[in-house]
């Protein structure tokens, strides 16, 4: 998840990291569709070698926030950045029912299929690590690497993020907690536009960052549908910044965790503060087999805080 701090939490997201892109691969003009279970899916891929999938969070974002992973290329990897259904340059749903976990689980799949790659590598970031951990489980024998960054491993996870976020904002944005507490009380929920508003007046990087100045925005245009707020209302449910529901309201890996053959790498931000560490590392007893990773001086993102160190790391762990 990227939990929803504003008009849309995932734009500041996008924007703050100014894409990360290569000069020779942009995201808004060289990518290209393929049709994966009915729908155009927009993709974008940057080197060659091994392929390694990245999945973006929200649920709602697009790619574009992931380009921070390009320096990953130059170790002979072929990354394959990718706009999930309903988001970014991808086809929308007519009905906002037809987005799911699940089928978010089975266009990985889909994509691997007709990318025509045999077993791919993962990396799941957030939410994406929900669709990572999904796909994993049931298709092991297509996966190489399994790598979780800043995600879930359960309903009860989410639900310590919304906890956790909501008491650092009426702990640190009193005069914000008022005022959404006022509208609260009148019957308003997560998913109204004036609570998305107020929710909004808390900075991106108070919730996100080790350094918040790591996420300023330098001015790039907007990619198109860049956080899908329908989206992310239908899977977390209408009040889900409070109270989690719809798919994120009931998933659950934990008992599974332990299954995977697989390597797998999770990472973790110490100063996360939605993915929070204290549940991150409950990840060592769920999935023992796996190597984990604590960033002392990163939030959410440690691709764009310690970068330098995260790289390395996950280098080292594609050539197991």
């Amino acid at each position: 998840m990227m939990k929803k701090t504003g008009l849309l939490f995932c734009m500041f997201f996008l924007t703050a990291m100014s894409f990360a892109q290569q000069k020779t691969v942009d995201s808004w003009t060289d990518g290209k569709y393929v049709t994966v279970n009915g729908a155009k899916l927009y993709v974008v891929t940057v080197g060659t070698g091994d392929p390694l999938i990245f999945i973006a969070g929200g649920p709602g974002g697009a790619h574009p926030g992931l380009r921070s992973f390009d320096a990953l290329a130059a170790s002979n990897h072929q990354l394959i950045y990718f706009d999930a259904f309903g988001r970014g340059k991808s086809d929308t749903a007519k009905l906002v029912t037809e987005y799911s976990l699940q089928r978010d689980i089975e266009d990985i799949e889909g994509l691997r299929k007709a990318l025509k790659l045999d077993k791919i590598s993962l990396l799941g970031h957030s939410y994406g690590g929900l669709v990572a951990q999904g796909y994993a489980l049931k298709y092991p024998s297509n996966v190489s690497h399994l790598i979780l960054a800043n995600t879930f491993h359960s309903y009860a996870m989410w639900q310590e993020n919304d906890d956790n976020s909501n008491h650092e904002i009426k702990t640190n944005y009193p005069e914000v907690w008022a005022e959404l507490m006022k509208i609260r009380e009148q019957g308003a929920v997560s998913s109204d536009d004036l609570h998305q508003e107020i929710y909004g007046k808390v900075p991106y990087g108070f919730l996100y960052a080790y350094n918040p100045d790591k996420f300023t925005g330098r001015g790039r245009k907007p990619y198109p549908n860049s956080m899908n707020t329908k989206l992310y209302y239908q899977m977390v449910g209408r009040d889900g910044d409070f109270y989690v529901g719809g798919d994120i309201g009931t998933f659950d890996f934990r008992k599974q965790l332990k299954d995977l053959k697989m390597p797998v790498l999770i990472m973790g931000g110490r100063f996360d503060r939605v993915a929070t560490p204290w549940m991150m590392v409950k990840y060592k007893e769920y999935c023992p087999q796996a190597e984990f990773v604590m960033f002392e001086k990163s939030g959410h993102n440690p691709q764009v805080e310690e970068p330098e160190k995260e790289f390395p790391i996950i280098n080292a762990f594609l050539k197991k």
